[in-house]
């Protein structure tokens, strides 16, 4: 039987994750100092992304996302274990990304993966202090006419 304590701290991280997600989705890139501890080490390599701290994470963001129509983080199935101030977690994430077909149609990108996530209780709120990306799939394909 879980504790209100353990209720609450996975109530606490599942938000945290929300809270990511909106940030990434609303490219609010300073939104990710209230996710992430400061000495983070975020690695999104499996899905051919960075790898490194939270400002060099933040950079890459700013510099990648805009190049899409548009794009949506869908987190969900997450498995948390809580050990008093720390917790680690595997949550699924899928990430379709609309993509400018240039002079043709646009494609959708579809990426399925799973964050391996390390967490820290900071001053009483939970942070990402290490993420990890693990790679399900990766599917590129025409999108529908009237989407973008």
């Amino acid at each position: 039987m879980l504790s209100l304590q353990e209720i609450s701290d996975r109530l606490e991280i599942q938000d945290l994750m929300v809270r990511y997600s909106h940030a990434v989705d609303t490219q609010q890139w300073d939104l990710l100092d209230e996710v992430f501890t400061q000495d983070a080490h975020i690695d999104y390599s499996a899905m051919g992304g960075s790898v490194g701290d939270l400002a060099a994470t933040k950079t890459f963001l700013a510099t990648v996302l805009p190049n899409f129509l548009a794009f949506q983080h869908l987190i969900g199935n997450s498995s948390i274990t809580v050990d008093g101030d720390t917790a680690t977690g595997r949550t699924m994430c899928h990430n379709p990304m609309l993509m400018s077909g240039g002079d043709g149609a646009p494609t959708m990108m579809l990426c399925g993966l799973w964050y391996l996530d390390t967490f820290l209780r900071v001053d009483g709120q939970w942070r990402i202090t290490k993420r990890i990306e693990e790679k399900s799939f990766l599917f590129v394909a025409p999108a529908a006419s009237g989407l973008g």
